[in-house]
């Protein structure tokens, strides 16, 4: 008797002491099912292991009582990291390409509602009430949209609601939205350069029209960079075969001297076509561009020079190439030591079976991390895997 009284005394504190979102310990399949069953929607946290704003909302949102007492009675609450496991294929399936993304799930696998970003809790509390209102998701809102709605502030959210799963229709929408605005705040400038993806948006004459205004908030050399990437891009665009997966090359280059000039498009043609080599998986192709490209490699920045030895560490396993990717690593901790770059370096020294280092820097990774307050969770398993 004495046990049982006191199993249910642990029980009713745990439930009195607990608050905060609870997620589901299953995969999203049985979420889904779990979500069918019951007639819910599954609120789906996605997001990955390197962003700052997921953490926060973890931390500071999630736990919050009333966000647990809303969330934990309407949805079947899912958290799932979109570069890991199962996760890799949900963020292309959603189209996932921003992070924090929360999307609301019915049980037949169709998102109905979906918004982003670190929010407070005031607004957190009314997503949960848009997802459930049909009216106020997104598939009713862009009706609105096609019925001629004109509100600033309606079309404002609109455009941040569909901005990374839909730019052609978000342009069309700031279309709109500019077409009555005399003068751009940042925040407008802001919302214009995410938006516009080539010269051929319906937001570029907007961009020219307004070069005042977006100069004001990111300098005259910013807009004129800007504006050669946008030409840069109608450009590949148009030389980019979809059939055969491959570039003109003649027409690519061309043009793109026009732009930029002989040397940097040379550059820029290479770039295109290692990327083109990465997403085709023809890695032996993409090692031997990207050798090429990094070949003096002092001038290039330390996001891109982590990101090539990243990829490396991941896709490449001839030695001498490795060793190389260690080359880049050290350069970009050179102009910036932060976790995840020591972390790449690590890893790549792991792989070329050198212990001694790759366990100096995971050291040095996860000391960088607790610093900054970021996620060593990987890099302790490598840590712990060095022998």
């Amino acid at each position: 008797m004495k046990k049982l009284l006191s199993a249910l005394f642990l029980l009713s504190s745990l439930i009195y002491f607990s608050q905060g979102i609870v997620f589901e310990n299953s995969d999203f399949k049985s979420s889904l099912a779990k979500a069918k069953k019951e007639n819910k929607l599954i609120f789906l946290d996605a997001y990955t292991s390197w962003c700052g704003p997921c953490k926060l909302m973890a931390k500071n949102i999630f736990t919050q009582k009333s966000v647990g007492d809303t969330y934990n009675a309407r949805f079947v609450n899912a958290k799932i990291d979109m570069e890991k496991g199962e996760g890799i294929e949900l963020a292309k399936k959603f189209k996932v390409n921003a992070y924090p993304t929360y999307l609301f799930i019915d049980g037949n696998g169709e998102v109905v509602h979906r918004t982003l970003g670190y929010v407070e809790e005031k607004d957190f509390l009314q997503f949960a009430k848009d997802a459930e209102d049909p009216t106020r998701r997104i598939g009713a809102l862009k009706k609105q949209f096609e019925a001629g709605e004109k509100s600033p502030e309606f079309l404002k959210n609109l455009a941040n609601l569909t901005i990374y799963t839909e730019p052609e229709f978000t342009a069309k929408v700031l279309d709109r939205y500019f077409a009555d605005k005399k003068a751009f705040d940042k925040e407008d400038v802001g919302l214009l350069l995410q938006a516009i993806k080539n010269t051929e948006s319906p937001l570029y004459k907007t961009f020219e029209a307004k070069k005042a205004d977006v100069i004001a908030v990111v300098s005259e050399d910013s807009y004129n960079k800007i504006n050669k990437d946008l030409k840069l891009s109608t450009i590949t665009t148009k030389a980019y075969n979809k059939e055969t997966k491959s570039y003109n090359e003649t027409y690519l280059l061309t043009e793109a001297e026009k732009v930029v000039g002989k040397t940097e498009a040379e550059k820029y043609v290479l770039r295109q076509k290692a990327g083109n080599a990465f997403r085709n998986k023809d890695i032996p192709t993409y090692e031997k561009l990207m050798l090429e490209i990094y070949k003096d490699y002092a001038s290039a920045s330390s996001g891109a020079l982590n990101s090539a030895a990243w990829n490396f560490f991941e896709n490449v396993d001839t030695k001498s190439s490795l060793e190389t990717a260690v080359l880049w690593s050290k350069e970009s901790i050179k102009k910036d030591e932060n976790y995840a770059f020591t972390d790449t370096l690590a890893n790549l020294y792991k792989k070329l079976g050198d212990k001694a280092n790759a366990k100096l820097w995971a050291q040095k990774s996860i000391e960088l991390a607790k610093k900054s307050g970021e996620d060593y969770e990987d890099t302790e398993k490598l840590l712990n895997r060095i022998k």
